[in-house]
């Protein structure tokens, strides 16, 4: 048996080095390489020898010949749906579809589709061993525009994972199960992460329940050190096993797996009969690197294992959700890819052209100083100011006073939790910043904290109402800065509270970027 794995494994090998030659080629002949036929990454596993059987992605088709739905957006404005698809066969996602459904509103992802045919697709996580915080115990739906980014110059969007999101598929068709072997990749936004449980992409429990050790076999990507770690500060792709996040085959730490933070980042775990590894590189250059290759943990209950089969994107097994993340693809294979499979599939991604989007609107230049008029129709003399440690809208007019005018100027800042997005400083208090507590805002001063820097950290859009900017909370991403009855919040499109009040929120969260009142 051994003897005919190893034949087997040359002959994929073989197989996959020659579609590797093929996409080598098309780049040296400046051809859109990751468009053509059969040479996407399930046309690559196929050729392998361990064909995908699940294949989810918001960004492009992972077939040359795929060109169904890729995901589902509903709006809030009428819970209409509507599906997004590719520009042509093998093709990159239809973004402009989703801008002009969602215009004037704003859309969740509904389903992520299995582009197999298996049906495996992504759908909001039910409660398990965690409740989720929507109705019923469910998890969160990801803000659709909250992960803009673009392919070879084609606006797509990712999957936006705040904590309290995830989705799952517990009645799944041909994921592995028992100890039987599987390979799984996943691109993540590696600058976005967290330290909570668990942001999780792969097999896991069929009941949304901690079953035991060995019950799941996921990619982990964060900087929790709760159950295991790698070198540095993180974060770290691991492996979520169950009752164990695991970097190589001790429990707890292996210097051998590095901190890794690409932009975009390839992740890879795989595993069969008492053999696993992880693998990891740049998602925009270079090749893969292999961080473990060895035997199962020499901890009970992993050897072998007990997958179930179900497959999680954002959250654990348990449905534990307090993690953080973005996802763009990923797929999940029958048998245990060769290492020149995934060579072929990285060179894929590479090709692809994965660069960081824009959320449109006004360019918030960091070390500008700005103020942020409202554009509702009432109000539009206003602007976020504070007083204080209050944040509310405030008339401004160049009679105002010196301190008023400055109250309403901010200086635009890297955001404190992640530098794709921004903080806003005070103009005349170095040193503190707009920040959400207990979804209204305040300035405060930082403190140094995770929580302040989530908290202070917003993304940018295009203004919902068609002007300005709108901002999206951070750790928050159902929620924008709004103003309601003159007091700034962060607030959804419909709630409980009464500032998410769904009459005007177009307008309240669409703010014009204007000069400063104080340069």
């Amino acid at each position: 048996m051994q003897r005919l794995r190893s034949v087997l494994r040359r002959r994929a090998a073989a197989l996959t080095a020659a579609f590797a030659a093929v996409l080598v080629a098309g780049a040296l002949a400046g051809t859109s390489v990751s468009q053509a036929a059969t040479s996407q990454p399930c046309d690559l596993y196929a050729a392998g020898g361990t064909p995908c059987v699940a294949a989810h992605s918001t960004t492009r088709a992972l077939y040359g010949t795929y060109s169904g739905a890729l995901y589902q957006v509903r709006r809030a404005s009428d819970n209409a749906t509507r599906d997004i698809g590719v520009i042509g066969a093998g093709g990159y996602a239809n973004a402009a579809t989703q801008d002009s459904f969602c215009a004037g509103t704003s859309c969740v992802i509904t389903v992520i589709y299995d582009q197999t045919g298996r049906n495996n697709r992504l759908t909001q996580a039910p409660p398990g061993g965690f409740n989720g915080p929507a109705a019923g115990g469910y998890d969160k739906l990801a803000n659709a525009a909250m992960a803009p980014v673009t392919l070879n110059g084609n606006r797509a969007y990712g999957v936006f994972v705040s904590p309290g999101t995830g989705y799952r598929n517990n009645a799944t068709n041909g994921i592995a199960t028992g100890d039987q072997p599987e390979g799984m990749y996943a691109l993540f936004d590696g600058t976005h992460y967290n330290e909570g449980c668990c942001f999780d992409y792969g097999n896991a429990e069929t009941n949304s329940r901690d079953n035991g050790n060995g019950t799941m076999e996921t990619i982990y990507f964060g900087n929790s050190r709760g159950w295991g770690s790698g070198a540095g500060n993180g974060p770290w792709v691991m492996a979520d096993l169950e009752n164990g996040l695991f970097s190589g085959v001790n429990s707890g730490y292996n210097a051998n797996d590095p901190t890794v933070n690409h932009r975009f980042l390839t992740a890879i775990v795989k595993g069969e009969p008492n053999h696993w590894a992880i693998r990891a590189g740049n998602a925009q250059s270079g090749g893969l690197s292999t961080y473990y290759n060895g035997a199962r943990p020499n901890a009970a209950g992993y050897n072998p294992m007990k997958k179930e089969g179900a497959i999680i994107l954002g959250i654990g097994g348990d449905n534990s959700n307090s993690s953080a993340g973005t996802f763009y693809e990923g797929v999940m294979t029958s048998g245990y890819p060769t290492d020149a499979t995934e060579n072929a599939v990285q060179a894929n991604i590479v090709a692809a052209g994965y660069a960081q989007g824009s959320g449109g609107g006004a360019a918030l230049n960091t070390g500008s100083t700005i103020s942020l008029r409202a554009t509702t129709a009432c109000c539009t003399t206003n602007y976020l100011s504070h007083s204080g440690t209050g944040v509310a809208t405030a008339p401004v007019d160049s009679a105002s006073s010196a301190t008023v005018k400055a109250n309403a100027s901010w200086i635009v800042r890297p955001g404190l939790a992640n530098t794709a997005c921004r903080s806003f400083e005070s103009k005349n208090t170095p040193g503190s910043y707009l920040r959400h507590q207990n979804f209204q805002l305040y300035l405060h001063p930082n403190d140094g904290s995770v929580l302040f820097a989530e908290d202070a950290t917003f993304c940018s859009q295009a203004g919902v109402n068609g002007q300005g900017n709108s901002l999206i909370s951070y750790n928050f991403a159902d929620r924008y800065i709004r103003h309601y009855a003159n007091t700034g919040y962060v607030a959804s499109n419909g709630g409980s509270n009464t500032f998410d009040a769904t009459a005007l929120w177009p307008d309240d969260v669409s703010w014009a970027v204007a000069a400063p009142w104080t340069p």
